[in-house]
């Protein structure tokens, strides 16, 4: 199992802004949030893609157990694209 609706929701992203930020489709971040499994390279720019964000976060927080940490209070909701959360 893995996080990444839960990734995406507190970064306050859509499906799209986070597809295109990772360098896929839509779709398919949909079939990963719907339980696909996510390729380590996919995850190694959620982490890349995460961290530009200011949410540092690693594989255990993709694919395991571990407590996703909080984004900083100054960041959210403060992205240049003024994407919010949908899904």
């Amino acid at each position: 199992m893995h996080n990444l609706k839960r990734i995406r929701e507190r970064l306050r992203v859509t499906q799209q802004v986070l597809a295109d930020g990772i360098g896929c489709t839509q779709g398919n971040i949909g079939h990963y949030e719907r339980g696909q499994t996510v390729p380590p390279s996919v995850a190694a720019k959620l982490i890349a893609f995460a961290a530009e964000r200011g949410l540092p976060i690693g594989y255990d927080h993709i694919y395991g157990a571990a407590q996703l940490p909080e984004l900083p209070s100054a960041l959210c909701g403060a992205h240049a694209d003024g994407e919010g959360v949908h899904a």
